[in-house]
């Protein structure tokens, strides 16, 4: 009588333990599945930088609200992981944005782009930028664009435009690639939704905005040139 006593009270122990092993929460390595994303509140090597790009105050400390506002830039331009720790890659970023407000409306200052070939589109990789000129007369931006990364470059040199599609599916990648307008190969300018910033970079077309895109397809058409020079920063 006393075992069969003894296996009963075994049995509901058995049971309550199961019970109490299904309702308490699953704890995982990191802080749990459902966790969100966490501030990095680390003090980055690009801190005081970041901090002044992004308007906050420069002490080169990182915050809990410089942590909030960096991992906010991340989020928009799709930079992994978003944390909020000034990185090197946030900073290339940032970088390239100062590059480009600093080209203004003369981003052939340094003649780079040839002038004596009348209408080109140029594409300056180490700016991310992309505009239309006419001789020295600039018709068009400059533009950030997307270009390559560093295993699918976007090629330098002069290039015609040969081939344009206003609704092309890109087989390789299996996307739109609307307002397509085709010069090395398969590389073409065409619109994209994502950031103009977000890296790593394109499969090797020069991505822009749809409204940009839309204003290339309207002012280019085939045999156009396009001059494609510099090295895009982190390749």
């Amino acid at each position: 009588m006393a075992e069969i006593r003894r296996r009963a009270r075994r049995r509901a122990a058995m049971v309550f333990g199961g019970a109490l092993a299904l309702a308490a929460p699953m704890v995982v390595a990191g802080g749990g599945a459902a966790q969100a994303a966490s501030c990095n509140v680390t003090t980055g090597p690009y801190q005081r930088q970041v901090e002044q790009f992004l308007g906050r105050p420069v002490d080169g400390v990182q915050s809990a609200a410089d942590c909030t506002a960096i991992q906010s830039f991340q989020a928009t331009h799709g930079i992994t992981p978003t944390m909020g720790y000034a990185g090197p890659l946030t900073w290339q970023t940032m970088s390239t944005m100062l590059a480009q407000r600093a080209a203004g409306k003369n981003p052939n200052a340094d003649k780079k782009c040839p002038t004596n070939l009348g209408r080109i589109a140029c594409v300056d990789l180490t700016r991310q930028l992309s505009w239309i000129q006419d001789g020295a007369t600039l018709k068009y931006g400059p533009v950030p664009v997307r270009t390559g990364k560093a295993e699918t470059p976007t090629r330098t040199g002069l290039k015609k435009i040969y081939y344009r599609s206003i609704n092309h599916w890109s087989t390789i990648y299996n996307v739109p690639m609307p307002y397509s307008q085709f010069f090395d190969g398969g590389i073409a300018f065409h619109s994209v939704t994502k950031s103009m910033w977000n890296p790593p970079g394109s499969g090797g077309c020069v991505n822009m905005t749809t409204t940009d895109a839309k204003a290339y397809w309207s002012m280019l058409t085939n045999g156009e040139d396009v001059y494609v020079y510099g090295r895009k920063p982190g390749t």
